[in-house]
């Protein structure tokens, strides 16, 4: 009788142990939502300082992802994580430049002849692989991920901030940390959750896109840079081409959404707008498209707040403004890096001021962007883009934005953005 007595209490006290230790593992300096590029930048760098970082990822990896053009800044910040390597090791498909296209025009941007200091060159690279080769090497250095799990409730207090989950097999997962990024882009799941969501101030637009195998003939076209082509006939319309190796591209086109009809198949519609501009249907003349078109609706977002107690908003999760500039990932990015930095003064017990040390800096360059994104659907950017001539000066510090140095304060067209670039607009509108 004792011994069954004994033998209880000991299963009891192991059951408690058990229970303990699963705690225990489930609690973090830092918890990140999503293991894409914001996400896996952050948990980088947090943990070279030291912390224990633990990331969130509801899909398993590969998937699918658009924002496949990245831009040189990215680089830095790569390499700053210890990153860089890794990308550079997979030999994705050398980015230098972009080209635009509009009717007869014809302009192009080569990002070593820029105004800002810093790497002129890049990647252009299927996010499939991409951010499966960031993922592993995060985890290759600690960084513990668990796929296949879906945030469904935050709980944000002065000192511990908890997260309940969910995966694949309906099990319910808990953890805690002392702060958390919210890297989860088009997902938004803190803005949902915590009802920061707010109207963005861009009109609604669509985007249809797909990976095509595009037998493109040699020499007929610049592997290393992005095309963007404007429609023929309507402006708000239009189409990116970014090549990857083995004559493989990523193809979209972006307009305003009474453009787009929902009732009509993708492929089809997304090809009859591809065959009827000149310049893309030259170039795809032989193109196979084999693979499902995709749609995103109303992408553009914004928030009332980029952070909060306990937590903050990186990338998409917080803005995403259009994929015009390919701005996206280096946004990300950025906002990784500037959050780190913040957060690891905060962690170490040094007052931070979230408006001032992250929120601000991250929107001067966001508010660039925004400036060129806007720039672009008025037409201001498209006729200083499209202009007979083009003074090399100024075209510098256009490319230097174009190259995602948005946040260097000595470029004036960064400062400035929005009143130069109407003035240098009206300017070209007179030549």
């Amino acid at each position: 009788m004792s011994n069954t007595k004994s033998r209880k209490v000991t299963n009891t006290q192991i059951n408690e142990s058990i229970i303990s230790i699963i705690m225990l593992q489930n609690k973090y300096d830092v918890l990140i939502i999503g293991a894409g590029p914001s996400g896996t930048i952050a948990a980088a760098l947090l943990k070279k300082k030291g912390y224990h970082v633990g990331i969130i990822e509801a899909s398993k990896f590969p998937r699918f992802s658009i924002g496949e053009s990245l831009l040189p800044q990215c680089m830095m910040i790569l390499e700053k994580a210890g990153l860089l390597t890794a990308v550079q090791n997979a030999h994705f498909q050398c980015k230098n430049g972009a080209v635009f296209e509009y009717q007869k025009h014809h302009t192009a941007f080569n990002f070593e002849d820029k105004f800002t200091p810093g790497w002129d060159h890049t990647f252009q690279v299927e996010r499939a692989k991409f951010d499966k080769i960031l993922a592993d090497e995060v985890e290759k250095n600690g960084v513990e991920i668990y796929y296949q799990q879906k945030v469904v409730d935050v709980d944000v207090s002065a000192q511990i901030q908890h997260i309940k989950t969910i995966d694949q097999h309906n099990v319910q997962h808990q953890y805690q940390a002392r702060f958390i990024l919210d890297a989860s882009g088009f997902a938004r799941v803190l803005p949902k959750l915590l009802d920061l969501d707010c109207p963005s101030d861009f009109p609604p637009r669509m985007s249809l896109f797909t990976h095509i195998k595009d037998n493109i003939k040699t020499n007929a076209f610049d592997r290393n840079k992005i095309l963007i082509t404007v429609h023929p006939q309507n402006r708000n319309i239009w189409f990116w081409l970014i090549p990857f190796q083995n004559n493989k591209a990523s193809i979209g086109v972006v307009a305003e959404s009474r453009y787009l009809l929902p009732d009509i198949d993708p492929k089809t519609q997304l090809k009859k707008l591809v065959y009827e501009t000149p310049g893309m249907s030259c170039y795809l003349q032989h193109a196979n498209w084999s693979e499902t078109v995709q749609s995103i609706h109303g992408f553009s977002s914004n928030v009332k707040s980029l952070y909060g107690q306990g937590f903050a908003l990186l990338g998409n999760a917080g803005e995403f403004l259009d994929p015009v500039f390919s701005s996206g990932v280096t946004i990300a990015m950025k906002s990784a890096e500037l959050a780190s930095t913040a957060l690891d003064k905060q962690l170490r017990g040094q007052k931070v001021d979230w408006e001032k040390d992250f929120a601000k800096p991250l929107q001067f360059g966001v508010n660039t962007f925004k400036a060129y994104v806007n720039a672009w659907y008025n037409h201001d950017l498209q006729d200083i883009i499209f202009a007979k001539t083009q003074p090399a000066h100024i075209k510098q510090k256009i490319c230097a934005v174009l190259a995602g140095y948005a946040w260097d304060s000595n470029n004036d067209y960064t400062v400035h953005a929005q009143r130069k670039l109407a003035r240098l607009a009206q300017a070209c509108r007179q030549l």
